[in-house]
């Protein structure tokens, strides 16, 4: 079965080094890879290091990817990529705290920085011997789209009833989905062709969700302490069309998440109904039909009314 360990939050003293070393071991061995754990001690160690002297909080480890290729990552709240090693063997031997990503690039079959909306990930796949060539870095992550000029074909959609903590639930599952993808395909292209296209996929679609959703009303409503929210969207008709390919991507992403056992959850029954309604109320509008609110969807009668609230 695949690992579901909980993220690690870490302090801001000497400890959390410690702590995470401890905590990635035993993630390896959880999973049987025992081979690995070497590596990751090593990785980590020198990754939350950093992340104590250089970055923000808040700072946290986690393992992701799959059982025969898992990956450790270290997040932190600074959106600042760090430098990269130098290729240079007298260097590497005056490694000092703020350079040890070069002991990373040796100890991984590869490994990155990705950078997000609210910070960044430094990540790698933990290799079974250490010492090797240092694997070089790639740097991936949050784009900000140029602001969209308003369409001539533009309508209005109304989303009516958005359960606001299924919502975010939406947003956390698309965002650290759309990340799995793109770091499987990165390391590991030959082993998981589907993440690639996946990655692609969702990269191309990424602008239209993002316009589209209406994120500032949603934050908006988050702040009043409101349950629910009626959302409000101008977008382009060729648009609110081409964000119902989300719904078999998403469908897609399950199957995948299941068939290659990552270490994290595919979609729960309540998630898949939601993000179906959600993402089928711009498609049935560009065709003409009316709102249909979440509290009268046909799928949302199946749903506990208690966990909408």
């Amino acid at each position: 079965m695949p690992l579901n360990r909980p993220a690690l939050s870490l302090g801001s003293g000497p400890r959390g080094v410690q702590d995470a070393r401890r905590w990635v071991v035993d993630a390896c061995h959880d999973m049987g890879r025992d081979d690995l754990a070497e590596c990751a001690e090593l990785g980590v160690s020198e990754l939350v290091t950093n992340a104590l002297l250089h970055a923000v909080p808040p700072l946290t480890v986690r393992v992701r990817g799959t059982v025969e290729h898992p990956r450790v990552e270290v997040h932190d709240g600074s959106a600042e990529v760090p430098p990269m090693p130098i290729d240079d063997a007298e260097d590497d031997l005056l490694l000092t705290f703020g350079r040890g990503l070069g002991i990373v690039a040796r100890c991984s079959t590869a490994w990155g920085v990705d950078v997000e909306e609210h910070g960044k990930t430094i990540w790698f796949a933990p290799s079974s011997e250490p010492g090797g060539d240092p694997v070089e870095g790639v740097v991936t992550g949050e784009r900000v789209a140029p602001a969209r000029e308003p369409a001539p074909d533009e309508m209005r959609i109304d989303i009516v009833g958005v359960p606001l903590r299924m919502y975010v639930e939406f947003q956390r599952h698309y965002r650290e989905l759309r990340r799995e993808v793109r770091l499987l395909s990165l390391a590991h292209e030959s082993d998981y062709p589907l993440a690639k296209d996946l990655s692609a996929l969702f990269g191309a679609l990424e602008n239209d969700l993002r316009d589209g959703i209406g994120a500032e009303q949603i934050e908006q409503a988050l702040a009043s302490g409101a349950a629910t929210a009626d959302l409000h969207v101008a977008m382009p008709r060729e648009t609110a069309a081409t964000i119902g390919r989300f719904i078999e991507l998403l469908d897609l992403a399950d199957a995948f998440c299941r068939e290659k056992r990552l270490l994290s959850l595919a979609r729960m029954p309540d998630q898949q109904r939601f993000q179906r309604w959600f993402l089928s109320e711009f498609v049935r509008q560009e065709q003409g039909a009316p709102a249909v609110a979440w509290k009268d969807a046909p799928v949302s009668r199946s749903q506990d009314p208690s966990s909408v609230t």
